[in-house]
């Protein structure tokens, strides 16, 4: 167990790295200036606050993520209605989804991304015995959801909120919700789904232009055409590192949103799919940490979940940037330039090293006569 360890730590400090060296890359502009040095002290900045945190993390007991989850879910919920909140939230391009803190902003969407799975596993370790009922299975266990979705929603980020239910739907169903439960949320959320496009045109746009990516690549939308055009231009082994034209104005987003791209025009396929393989590795290594757990339980729901939330935020983005999903601005984690979500991508590792160590931890308990009343 210890072996998977170190290897799951390892193919994260592979993917720190290889953000590192994209970042400063991405960040180089047509006109050299100090632009590029600060995007990268910043990405320097937030990667070292993101590793402590990861430490801090890594270093609690387990036990510590079941005590802490509604705590956490409550002061997440807290910052998403302050960010709501006139002159404390920061409206950006239209949306208000950050709060401006002295020498940087955050986006407490992100860390919804941790909060609401770690208090979905709470409430179904804790209530497992109700969770086939019609009623007392289902209100308790989405009321998470209900308090958090509508808040990103009004941000206006339809991306994160459709991620958030897809962590809490991951949760529900390791946990064994009833396939009647999943059935009627689907009835439910397909109709409000598209009533929120209907009011949100350049969201329709975001649909008819990935459409058009594939019926006619003229008319597609400029980032996407950028993005498969830079893809494109690295052929095999790409063009060198560093040596990339189109993140010089070209390709909006080059070191943020669309860095995946970036990395297929200056390594090629063979950087691209390095880079794929080494989140296989990540996710198949931090599988194999957490299956000694009993998946029924808090530590192996929450592990499980944060682990394939991570994985799954990748594959999404590098599916956005190849144009096999509509346009949505979500970051790659660990590679595009910090901000909240490299912090977050680090916690949530931290998360699951300290998971990862439950039974030890019970184990060690039990050697010093300090067996805990539940697991």
């Amino acid at each position: 167990m210890e072996l998977c360890r170190h290897l799951f730590v390892s193919f994260a400090a592979l993917l720190l790295g290889f953000g590192l060296l994209m970042v400063h890359s991405a960040s180089v502009t047509s006109w050299p200036t100090e632009f590029e040095q600060v995007y990268l002290s910043r990405h320097l900045a937030f990667l070292a606050f993101g590793l402590s945190l990861a430490m801090f993390a890594a270093t609690r007991p387990p036990e510590f993520w079941k005590r802490f989850a509604p705590w956490l879910f409550i002061a997440t919920v807290g910052l998403l209605i302050l960010v709501l909140v006139p002159g404390i939230g920061v409206r950006v391009k239209g949306a208000q989804r950050w709060i401006r803190i002295p020498g940087m902003s955050a986006q407490p969407s992100e860390l919804a991304k941790i909060a609401v799975p770690l208090m979905m596993c709470w409430l179904v370790d804790r209530n497992r015995h109700r969770l086939n009922g019609w009623f007392s299975g289902t209100l308790p266990f989405v009321l998470p959801v209900l308090l958090s979705v509508p808040l990103v929603l009004i941000e206006p980020d339809l991306g994160t909120a459709v991620f958030l239910l897809g962590g809490a739907a991951l949760v529900l169903f390791a946990g064994g919700w009833p396939l009647r439960n999943f059935l009627l949320g689907i009835a439910v959320a397909v109709p409000a789904a598209l009533g929120a496009l209907a009011m949100k045109p350049y969201q329709r746009q975001r649909i008819t232009g990935f459409l058009q990516s594939w019926a006619n690549f003229d008319d597609a939308p400029y980032q996407l055409k950028q993005s498969l055009v830079t893809l494109g231009a690295g052929g095999i082994s790409g063009i060198g590192l560093g040596r990339g034209w189109q993140k010089l104005s070209f390709l909006p987003e080059a070191n943020t949103d669309f860095v995946f791209a970036v990395i297929g025009e200056e390594l090629g396929l063979i950087g691209t799919l390095s880079l794929i393989a080494l989140w296989c590795g990540l996710y198949l290594t931090g599988l194999r940490m957490l299956n000694h757990l009993d998946h029924q339980r808090f530590a192996f729901l929450a592990g499980f979940t944060l682990l394939t939330q991570l994985a799954g935020q990748a594959m999404l983005n590098i599916a956005v940037v190849t144009a096999m999903v509509p346009p949505k601005g979500i970051s790659h984690p660990l590679i595009s330039a910090g901000g909240s979500s490299l912090v977050v991508s680090l916690l949530a590792i931290g998360i699951v090293l300290s998971l990862s160590r439950e039974t030890e931890q019970f184990e060690l308990d039990a050697v010093n006569g300090e067996v805990p009343t539940e697991s």
